[in-house]
């Protein structure tokens, strides 16, 4: 059976990748890092990113690395999923979530977009052996 994401699934998903650490980037941003490259970051309120329907500063997004521009592409353009792109990342391969959205997804499925991001920035063969590639 499974269930709806939750915003604390991401440090327990994250935690149970290999070789994870909780460290910064982008100044102080809490940045969960593979061997110290970021794969999933909770950005700051920032100018660039605001709710259409509010004009205030989203307070709770997520950056999530993605493999590829199709990758990213598939997650923004599924209206089912609560995924999104900004101008700012318009030429980066990541998609943005705000934590209050969610339980708009099985947890399962934000396992696999963040087993991803991690798998796209972990080395190779260490991404190989999670996965039963050796």
């Amino acid at each position: 059976m499974t269930r709806r994401a939750r915003a604390e699934d991401i440090d327990t998903i994250c935690t149970g990748l290999p070789e994870v650490e909780l460290g910064t980037s982008w100044g102080d941003r809490p940045t969960y890092k593979v061997r110290g490259k970021g794969f999933l970051l909770f950005r700051a309120p920032h100018h660039t990113a605001v709710d259409p329907e509010t004009g205030e500063m989203y307070d709770d997004l997520v950056v999530i690395r993605v493999p590829t521009e199709a990758d990213k592409r598939a997650l923004v353009e599924d209206e089912r999923l609560p995924f999104f792109t900004i101008d700012h990342f318009r030429s980066f391969n990541a998609v943005l979530v705000q934590q209050s959205r969610l339980g708009e997804i099985d947890r399962d499925e934000l396992a696999e977009v963040i087993t991803e991001a991690w798998a796209t920035m972990a080395p190779k063969p260490l991404a190989r052996k999670f996965f039963g590639d050796v």
